[in-house]
């Protein structure tokens, strides 16, 4: 998700404001070199740019993450995502974008690892991540962003979250019971499971605000896509 030919480090720091003529011109993706591999814009975000790189990157990330191939719906995902990502993170202000600590990090990535039983040892998880061109520094960076992004909505939204004690008890009754009775499990009293039921529905709900607030930003940005070139697309998954 023009012409440039970068090292990876320079591809995920590059934040360039750029016109929309200037974009159009650039967005070409003619080479420079024959035999370069180019990088080009395949979005910007209110004058922020989203490279070919960056959206490879993250389908790589998302695939390892969820232990799944990447088809070509997940690929239109990736790049939805990483626009989505942009629009939140202009909106970090502190406190509520104060980022994870090291070791909110390294659990999240402890429970990734868990996913995969051939990363037992250092050296076969090295391999592994290597194998989905990423390393621990890069997996960490993801994640820590991951747990910021979703702090931000949390702090954002859960106030306005609010859970009615009929909307528990109407969980318990037409969702919870039904599904325990059918699985044969032991009925529990409604006192007991209501925290859990109510955390249930505040995460719901909050999924709810947080497609209604990622409409509004992306109603009020200047957002522009280009597509790509499928003979791009399977000379990079080769």
């Amino acid at each position: 998700m023009f012409t440039l030919v970068l090292d990876r480090a320079s591809k995920m720091r590059i934040r360039l404001h750029v016109a929309l003529g200037m974009l159009v011109v650039m967005a070409a993706g003619l080479l420079v070199h024959a035999g370069d591999i180019v990088d080009r814009i395949v979005a910007t975000v209110n004058g922020q740019i989203i490279l070919q790189s960056d959206w490879e990157d993250e389908i790589r990330y998302e695939a390892f993450v969820a232990k799944r191939p990447v088809g070509s719906e997940d690929r239109k995902s990736a790049l939805d995502r990483l626009i989505d990502q942009e629009l939140l993170r202009e909106q970090m202000h502190a406190p509520d974008s104060s980022p994870p600590n090291d070791q909110e990090v390294q659990n999240e990535v402890k429970k990734i690892r868990k996913q995969y039983e051939n990363a037992g040892t250092e050296d076969a998880w090295t391999s592994l991540l290597a194998a989905h061109r990423l390393n621990e520094s890069e997996l960490r960076r993801r994640v820590t962003l991951q747990l910021q992004l979703a702090r931000l909505v949390d702090t954002r939204l859960r106030p306005a979250a609010n859970i009615s004690s009929k909307s528990i008890e109407s969980y318990y009754n037409q969702e919870l019971l039904p599904q325990l009775r059918q699985s044969g499990a032991k009925e529990v009293p409604l006192a007991e499971v209501t925290p859990q039921i109510k955390e249930l529905l505040t995460q719901q709900k909050i999924n709810q605000l947080l497609v209604a607030w990622l409409r509004d930003l992306h109603a009020g940005s200047e957002i522009h896509t280009q597509s790509y070139s499928s003979d791009n697309e399977a000379r990079r998954n080769e």
